[in-house]
This record gives structure tokens, sequence and C-alpha cells, in this order.
């Protein structure tokens, strides 16, 4: 291994002499595995040896973070450059060595993580969840989206010391007029949070965590049908959204593939990091995807375009790793993506264009999809199954903005 990292015979004996050799050798490995390059694992290996002397490793005992943190401090601040010159301190190294060290620790077992904080109610929520897997059969991700909210919830409860035998009706509203007054949730999110609430309630009364009735007195905030509008940017705005992925870029080739598929066929989030190479099919020129809230996998025609972009990503840019997922990480530890680096990317992509969004992030794509097709003449049934609705209900929202067809409505003459 340090053979074909360095070149010089004197930085290759020092690191076959330095102890820990085989520690050494066991997280390098580890680090090529997952696709770190060769400049990365001999920056890692330059620093395992100031490690060691800084952390005075060949103790025994384990390393807490605070320590890892005063002698990435005291790195920094080490003196160099020529004698007189004034020492500056130097920011990268610290966040070098305290990453590098954090890591390599933690990987060898030397790394003292503090206790964690029991989560409030953990076991209620816990039965909760096998209840939603087991008996409702919901959904991987409607239980992880419903046990966040419940989450947060009772650890606001817990931090004001209730238990949930304590709780009434009061604490709940509380609670959720908090989020609509003073953290500015608006009245839809908390409406959804109600629901989930009283599901979780409606349980906890049958197993008698709680007071009776107590489920049946969550009152939500009255909203009323398609009282808002979509928050879809223009296609125009789509337009220069992927504009600013053409180059060679391979972070730009990869992400112009993410985008062209959430804007052309309007997915989910959940449903592109679960993409996989095999639900491309090339042959026949479609696309399989595994909908979230409809479990089956849909066909959808493949676009020009769009495979385009896929198969330039595949062959260009693409690391070849075990994983099967389509999109992965561009650095070291390789892995598929996930929601929030997804959110995060796009929304990223939206801030320098000046574009007035109340979201910024992937499902402002999915509303610009349904926008598009809904003023070019598809029909709400069309829209509906492109998008993976199970209701209609779901897809009228979108006759809001199809502003022609209203105009022909509103005009009596």
């Amino acid at each position: 291994m340090f053979q074909e990292l360095f070149e010089r015979p004197h930085a290759i004996q020092k690191q076959l002499t330095t102890p820990l050799l085989e520690e050494r050798l066991c997280f390098l490995a580890h680090c090529a595995e997952h696709g770190a390059a060769r400049r990365t694992l001999k920056e890692i290996a330059y620093y395992q040896l100031i490690i060691i002397d800084r952390l005075k490793l060949l103790d025994a005992g384990s390393i807490t973070r605070t320590e890892i943190e005063a002698a990435a401090e005291c790195w920094a601040q080490r003196p160099t450059g020529f004698p007189g010159f004034r020492t500056r301190p130097s920011p990268v190294s610290k966040v070098r060595f305290s990453k590098h060290a954090t890591h390599w620790l933690g990987f060898i077992g030397r790394l003292q993580t503090p206790e964690l904080r029991p989560e409030p109610f953990a076991e209620f929520v816990g039965e909760f969840a096998i209840f939603m897997r087991d008996e409702r059969g919901l959904s991987s991700e409607t239980i992880r989206s419903r046990l966040h909210e419940i989450k947060k919830y009772l650890e606001q409860f817990h931090g004001q010391r209730l238990s949930l035998r304590d709780l009434t009706a009061t604490h709940i509203d509380d609670a959720m007029l908090y989020r609509i007054n003073q953290a500015g949730y608006a009245r839809r999110t908390v409406q959804t949070h109600a629901s989930i609430l009283r599901a979780f309630f409606r349980y906890a009364e049958q197993r008698g965590w709680c007071r009776s009735g107590l489920a049946a007195a969550i009152k939500a905030p009255r909203v009323f049908r398609h009282e808002t509008l979509p928050f879809a940017p223009s296609w125009d705005d789509v337009q220069r959204l992927l504009a600013g992925t053409v180059g060679v870029h391979p972070v730009d080739i990869r992400d112009r593939a993410i985008l062209l598929l959430l804007a052309v066929y309007g997915l989910r989030v959940g449903e592109l990091c679960r993409l996989q190479i095999e639900d491309l099919d090339w042959a026949r020129e479609l696309l399989h995807v595994r909908r979230v809230k409809q479990g089956p996998v849909q066909q959808l025609p493949l676009s020009l375009t769009v495979g385009d972009a896929i198969l330039r990503y595949l062959r260009e840019v693409r690391p070849r790793v075990n994983h099967r997922e389509l999109f992965l990480t561009m650095r070291a530890p390789l892995r598929p993506l996930t929601r929030g680096a997804v959110g995060r990317m796009v929304s990223r992509r939206w801030q320098p264009l000046d574009v007035a969004l109340e979201h910024y992030g992937p499902h402002s794509l999915r509303h610009a999809c349904a926008t598009r097709l809904i003023n070019q003449g598809a029909s709400l049934k069309e829209i509906g199954d492109q998008l993976g609705h199970r209701n209609a209900e779901t897809t009228r929202i979108y006759a809001k903005v199809d502003l022609p067809h209203l105009r022909e409505v509103a005009n009596f003459d």
C-alpha cells in the first residue's frame, strides 16, 4: 500500500516503521474499497502519523472528541515558515486533523463516544411503528415520516415533564398552536400533524398508555380544499436551472440527470433515490419507477434527452462500485444518495437564479412537471398517472393553474 502511495524511500520507510502499522493499513484499505482517491489515501496516511504523535496513541485507552479538537487546535497553531515570520493559524489543517482522527479512531474502536440520551417514550413509539408496519401495512417511507413528527411532539412534552398519562387535549393544542404562530408552520402541515397524532393516541388509548378520549379531542386547524396554489416554477426557470448543469464537471453531469428525472417525470425524491441500474430498460426504452405510495413498479417511456443524460453519467462519471442504486455520492465513502442530499443539491442550484418559490426543494420540479403537462393539454387522469397519484382528488389542484381552460369557463359571452 505505502509503495503505491509514496515515491520517496524515506517516506515509505517512515510509514513502515511507525507503530500501529496494522491499524493504519486496515483503515487505508477500507477507504480504498469505498472509492477514496490516491491523493486522499496519501493525505490520510500522512495525518495518521501526526495523530499518533499528537494524541499519544501508544498509550492504552480511548480518545474523546474534546481531546481531538484540542490536538487539532494545537496542530493548526504549530510554528511554520521561516524563523522570524509570524505564525498564522491554519483552519484547513485543523479541519483535516479532526476529520481524519475522528474517522480513523472510530474505525479502530478507540474513539470514546458520548452516551446517547434515550429518546422519550421510545418503547411506545417503537411499538406503534410495529403496529403501522404489521397491522396497517404502511410503507417504510410513511412510517419514517410519521414517527419523525410524533417524536418531535413527544420530545416537547418530555421537556415539559409530562408523561403520556398526564397529557390533555390542551397540551396538544398548545403544541400545534406554537407551530402555527411562532414556528411558522403552514396550517395544512399542522393539519397533517393532527391526523398523525390522532392515530398515535388512538393506539395509545387501546394500550392504556394515556387518557381515554384524548385522540378524539385533537382538533386540526381548518383548511379549505384546494385553497392554495402549487408552488411551481415556470418551465423557462426550469430550463435556466438545467442550463447550470451544462459542462464536463462530474458533479454537473450527475446533477443534470437527476434534475431531468425530477422535472420531466415529476418523480418524488424517494422514488429517485430508489432507482437502480436495472430499472433502465435500454432495449425497450423504458424507465421502471417504484412508486412510494402505490407499491407496484410503473413503466414510463424513456425520453431521448433524459436517456442521454443518464447514459453519459453511467459512462463518464458513476464510480464502479457494488451499489446497484443509480445515483451515488461523488466523494468517498461512495454510497447511494439520500433524500436530504438530493434536496440540498436542488436547493443549492435554485438559489443563484433568483426565482421566487415557496420551497426550493425537489418537489418544486414535480409541480413544474404537472403544470407543464396541463398547459400542454394533458388530462388530469394522464397527469395523475404520470405522477403516481392514487387519488384523482390529489391531481385536481393543478386545474387551478390551467389558465387557458379557466378563461374559457369564465367567458360567459
